[in-house]
């Protein structure tokens, strides 16, 4: 009883440290000028007001920005899952020699910080006119969340007994059609567990997408060459908006996956 109190007690805290932060930024978002820049802040909203929120998306480049980090967020989850997903697969089904270094290669690849072919890809991208566009972007953040998406969706398909697919050739199904009538509907709340990532490290992602990017930048880029120079409510504004829309995402696809796997349990 006592143990289960202090995991009890450890959980609380730990959704307050997350929580706390992201509800005082969403307070001060939806206050009024006076509220933001007064002192002491309290707690709860004085008076609700949309004029932080209208000042944010009055400022010019910021719709440009989000759109921005929309478009190159759901590139990096199309390319994440397709590219990963049968890479996890061949890992999982396949015996080859050296397979347990391979792994242990594809997570080193998260290790080799970015920064050191900074000048190199900002040179290869421009000769091959991908510099500056969000396609360019999104293969960077892509290459970010392949080796997650690589090792969950092996691990995923290695709890995926091999019996169910031999069992459907024998049904007269190939391969693909195996894979896509019985692997795959098995394998979608992984999918789903790989897509929130692949989305949530895109949308946060600002040093690749401030080093490819001048005109079409991702809405954290803008706001890191914009805070300096810019007043408290369009930094709390701009947080919230950096915030939200990976929470919603999270929460629409959590649901999905838990529908899954509570199908799946039955």
């Amino acid at each position: 009883m006592n143990a289960r109190l202090v995991y009890l007690t450890l959980a609380v805290l730990l959704a307050l440290w997350v929580l706390v932060p992201i509800f005082l930024i969403a307070t001060l978002a939806f206050s009024d000028r006076a509220s933001v820049f007064a002192w002491p802040k309290g707690i709860l909203p004085q008076q609700f007001s949309l004029e932080t929120i209208s000042f944010f998306f009055g400022v010019e480049g910021v719709g440009k920005a989000i759109r921005n980090s929309f478009l190159v967020a759901g590139l990096t989850l199309v390319l994440a899952v397709l590219l990963g997903a049968p890479a996890g697969y061949a890992l999982a089904r396949y015996r080859f020699a050296g397979a347990d270094a391979y792994r242990v290669l594809i997570l080193m690849t998260r290790a080799f910080p970015l920064a050191i072919l900074a000048i190199p890809l900002a040179v290869r991208f421009i000769n091959l006119g991908l510099y500056d566009t969000a396609l360019g972007v999104a293969l960077v953040h892509t290459a970010l969340a392949l080796p997650f998406a690589v090792l969950v969706t092996s691990s995923l398909f290695l709890g995926i007994p091999k019996e169910l697919e031999e069992a459907a050739w024998t049904l007269g199904c190939t391969r693909v059609q195996a894979f896509l009538k019985v692997v795959l509907p098995l394998a979608l709340p992984g999918l789903a567990a790989t897509a929130i990532f692949a989305f949530v490290i895109s949308w946060n992602e600002v040093f690749a997408a401030t080093l490819l990017t001048l005109r079409e930048r991702t809405l954290p880029a803008f706001l890191l060459t914009a805070l300096n120079d810019s007043p408290l409510p369009f930094r709390f504004a701009g947080g919230f908006f950096l915030i939200v829309p990976a929470l919603v995402f999270i929460f629409v696809i959590r649901r999905y996956l838990f529908t899954l796997w509570g199908i799946a349990n039955r």
